[in-house]
């Protein structure tokens, strides 16, 4: 019997080109979206009728209860169930004291409690099958803080606090939790999905020549094409199992982790505020009023 695979969040990005591969390798794909419109990125003439055929389209709004029930029960009819790929996401972006408490709490119930929703649907059916691999894709912001990203950090950081508890909880079980922690790729996450409050686009905000600063980094970041993270993921799922809790992927990725456990703090903060405000930044490690102040 053919392996089957659930995967949020497909309907593009590193969603939908897991998809795509797990089902050039055999596997049955149930690539689900909140927007089905949307899901004529598997009719595309680029794929196969074979692709095309092991890819199964559902509904799911992680962030709903009415959706996760549906989908735990069409979930609980599956004959197997071999993979969990928790995708779905956005990123919230803007300063801390720019952002509605409400931004926050909308981030945080789809990077964390939609994953949190949609693993509690499907681990019955894992329980009771004795094996099962969940792979959460996080980030290298879970990891690593970056100011003008504080809800995306944060809630990416909570994912990796959730996905290592998750690991204990279920090896006995026979299940495998891991984190993949991509760096810059070139996904919507950056640019369509990128939400933005009003106030960050606000000229007179005393933070808007250091999002300028801010953007300007964002953008000049390497990003790779994200087939690399679906190479990963589908490597990961014809494992027996899987030795590690973290994989990280991307130009960097491990380079950025390892300086910042070895590089005293003041040193990293340094280099992170001098490559943002550039020849404003003083010194003392300090922005000078022009950041500051309106």
């Amino acid at each position: 019997m053919q392996p089957t695979v659930i995967i949020t969040g497909s309907s593009s990005g590193f969603g939908q080109q897991t998809a795509v591969k797990c089902a050039e390798k055999g596997f049955r794909v149930i690539a689900t979206m909140r927007n089905m419109e949307k899901a004529s990125v598997f009719r595309s003439e680029d794929l196969s009728e074979d692709v095309k055929q092991k890819i199964e389209v559902w509904q799911l709004d992680v962030t709903d209860n009415a959706s996760i029930e549906r989908f735990k029960e069409k979930a609980e009819q599956l004959d197997r169930l071999d993979v969990l790929v928790n995708n779905a996401g956005y990123a919230v972006g803007g300063f801390l004291e720019q952002v509605p408490l409400e931004e926050y709490r909308r981030q945080f119930d789809t990077n964390v409690f939609g994953v949190i929703a949609v693993t509690k649907a499907v681990l019955p059916v894992m329980r009771r099958q004795g094996y099962g691999k969940i792979l959460n894709v996080s980030s290298v912001s879970g990891l690593i803080g970056f100011p003008g990203l504080s809800a995306y950090v944060s809630s990416k950081h909570a994912l990796e606090g959730l996905s290592e508890s998750l690991r204990f909880e279920l090896q006995p079980f026979g299940i495998d939790v891991a984190l993949i922690e991509p760096g810059s790729f070139q996904t919507n996450i950056w640019s369509s999905g990128m939400k933005l409050p009003e106030e960050v686009h606000n000229p007179s905000s005393p933070y808007a020549s250091y999002i300028k600063g801010l953007w300007s980094a964002l953008n000049e970041e390497s990003r790779a094409q994200p087939g690399a993270v679906g190479d990963l993921m589908t490597g990961l799922m014809e494992k027996d199992r899987l030795k590690k809790l973290r994989y990280p992927v991307g130009a960097g990725v491990r380079t950025n982790v390892l300086l910042k456990r070895l590089l005293p703090w003041r040193w990293l903060e340094k280099a992170v505020l001098q490559r943002i405000l550039g020849s404003r930044q003083t010194e003392g490690g300090k922005p000078d009023g022009r950041v500051q102040h309106s």
